[in-house]
């Protein structure tokens, strides 16, 4: 019998991605699905399955390997000043952005959180409808990290500001709660031990994190399919810290997402985090969310009219606690915006489920009251996704076009300007020939300059700038600016140089520091020779409906999917892929990975959209 609704819970979790993708159920998370499909196969309407010793096991290992995968969720980066100096542009910028960073927004909403919780707490215990105040107050703190990264990766906001704020916040809401949870267990728990005894927790953790940090490169170097060794390490890490855990009276949830914490420290590949994802995903994670719900009987809930009270009533806690940010995130963000953010962490699923297993484990909390925690949880993460997704909007800031300033206004340099202009660039462009600036001027934006002398572009704003192109008939004074401009500050720079005999002097001089140089000629004969090998060249540079294109990948939306598998297969054609600086002749089982750089030829007006996706950092 246990074998049967073992391969029941199985067979659901095989099913539920592949029903929600036919009939394009999208709005609900994984989880919850999840843990709806484990309340219709369980007592609470066909009672197909019952949990076992087995399947309570594998539970256990499920919550485990979730709490593990949050703590390698969390992006400490995100905590630390900016090491890398601001450009001069960004600096400019930033005179006009508010002052409120991410990680001060988000330290705000929490405390607010924090604050609202316990006032909760509070008035459930004065009220006498849950007893229990800090394990409350615990619970209404809790945020789903996993669920709001979800949303975030969606929209494709993980690179900006308000969806760092939002994530920071999140994890503020998995980290402090654990932390609560953990000296909860200490204190009210019967197996409970010294609280000086969780240090050893930290201290095994630091001891593995120095231990490991060093040779972790060299694992990785010598890393085969037969070995796996970055692997075989994150269980070696999980289950040395949830013995720690367990042995010092602390609970092996916590263990687990020190384990997280510790591995993400290591700076593991993306190739590592996806197979760990695939074990977590791919089998234990799912059986314990359906087992949870398989663990709801509804039919005993629902008729205790305590609980049918609670339910509504948790539920309004758990939003009415994160309200406080609202007004935290509009200090720096739209009010739209505030309330989407607002909504979104309002989402609580994972931390949720891992307090209450400790919570039914210690006694503390009825199962009427714990299904009610739960059934509330789950309102959020059906209700709070739908508020965020119909309020967002792009803020102004993310709308910035890049800036392209161009030093030399001529016939080679106008034409391009005039079709940059025309897509997400702002583009200026500078002369010191009152005779150019008197032909150009009308076509597009010319600023008439005396000198050209590195000093009077800085003083004139030339260098505060993205993208810089030196497109001066003056080899020698493209290559002192060049040096000027990186010196200043300037992340891309693009030269021409006409005479090769500069080029040849100072070619490897240029390249150290990142500069792009061009030379006109050589371009004409790489044309004319691609024209001879492949006449449908020229059919391709003078269509006006397709061009071609080059793209960074970026955004991990569209990254280890089959080119055939990707949405925009049917506009594109893909070329060529660049990948560790080798070509790749693709074909539509080519994997695309993150940093690959896509040569493609497309319609003008999708393309150019789709490039802009592939190049979103997220």
């Amino acid at each position: 019998m246990d074998q049967v609704s073992l391969v029941i819970i199985l067979l659901a979790a095989l099913l539920i991605p592949l029903i929600m993708a036919k009939f394009k159920i999208n709005s609900l998370p994984t989880a919850v699905k999840e843990i709806i499909v484990g309340i219709v196969i369980g007592p609470s309407v066909f009672n197909f399955v019952n949990t076992s010793d087995l399947i309570s096991q594998l539970s256990t290992i499920g919550v485990i390997v979730l709490l593990f995968l949050s703590g390698l969720e969390i992006d400490f980066s995100l905590f630390k000043k900016r090491r890398t100096a601001l450009t001069p542009l960004e600096q400019k910028n930033a005179v006009n952005t508010p002052k409120y960073s991410p990680v001060r927004l988000s330290v705000y909403a929490y405390s607010t959180i924090i604050v609202l919780s316990l006032l909760l707490a509070a008035a459930f215990k004065v009220s006498g409808l849950f007893s229990d105040f800090w394990l409350a107050a615990i619970l209404f703190g809790t945020i789903s990290l996993g669920i709001v990264i979800a949303a975030l990766k969606e929209q494709e906001l993980l690179s900006k500001a308000f969806g760092q704020t939002i994530l920071l916040i999140s994890v503020f809401g998995e980290l402090v709660p654990m932390m609560g949870l953990t000296l909860y267990a200490s204190v009210y728990g019967s197996n409970s031990q010294s609280l000086w005894l969780l240090l050893l927790i930290l201290a095994v953790a630091a001891l593995l994190l120095l231990r490991f940090k060093p040779f972790f490169r060299f694992y990785q170097n010598i890393n085969k399919s037969t070995t796996q060794l970055d692997i075989r390490l994150a269980f070696f890490l999980i289950v040395t810290m949830v013995t720690v855990a367990e042995s010092v009276g602390a609970e092996n949830i916590l263990g687990a997402f020190v384990a997280g914490i510790v591995l993400k420290l290591l700076n593991p590949s993306e190739t590592t985090r996806e197979r760990l994802d695939a074990i977590g995903y791919g089998f234990f994670i799912p059986i314990f969310f359906i087992t949870t719900g398989v663990d709801l009987n509804l039919r005993t809930l629902l008729t205790s009219g305590k609980t049918l009270l609670l339910i509504p009533l948790f539920f309004l806690a758990y939003m009415v606690a994160k309200i406080g940010g609202y007004w935290v995130l509009k200090l720096r963000f739209k009010q739209a915006n505030a309330l989407a953010g607002t909504a979104l962490t309002a989402t609580t699923m994972t931390m949720v489920l891992a307090v209450l297993r400790v919570a039914k484990s210690m006694k503390t909390i009825t199962s009427d009251q714990s299904g009610a925690f739960l059934l509330a949880a789950l309102l959020t993460c059906v209700i709070s996704p739908l508020i965020f997704n119909k309020f967002y909007s792009a803020e102004k800031e993310d709308l910035v076009k890049t800036a392209v300033h161009f030093i030399g206004a001529n016939l080679s340099t106008v034409p391009v300007a005039q079709q940059l202009r025309k897509g997400w660039y702002d583009v200026s462009m500078y002369t010191n020939h009152p005779e150019n600036y008197q032909t150009y001027h009308v076509q597009v934006p010319v600023t008439l300059m005396e000198n050209f002398t590195a000093q009077d572009l800085q003083d004139h704003g030339v260098f505060d700038t993205d993208i810089l192109v030196l497109g001066h008939i003056d080899a020698e004074r493209n290559y002192e600016l060049a040096k000027a401009a990186k010196a200043y500050g300037v992340r891309r720079i693009i030269v021409r140089f006409e005479d090769r005999n500069v080029l040849n002097e100072h070619e490897d001089e240029l390249r150290e520091l990142g500069v792009e140089v061009y030379n006109t000629p050589e371009a004409n004969i790489t044309l004319l020779r691609a024209l001879i090998e492949s006449p449908s060249t020229l059919l391709l540079l003078n269509d006006t409906e397709n061009s071609i294109y080059e793209v960074r990948v970026l955004n991990h939306l569209y990254t280890d999917v089959q080119i055939k598998n990707l949405q925009f297969a049917q506009d594109i054609t893909i070329s060529q892929v660049i990948r560790n600086r080798k070509l790749i002749a693709p074909n539509g089982n080519t994997t695309i990975m993150y940093g690959d750089r896509l040569i493609f030829t497309g319609n003008k007006q999708t393309a150019a959209q789709i490039r802009q996706a592939l190049a979103t950092a997220n």
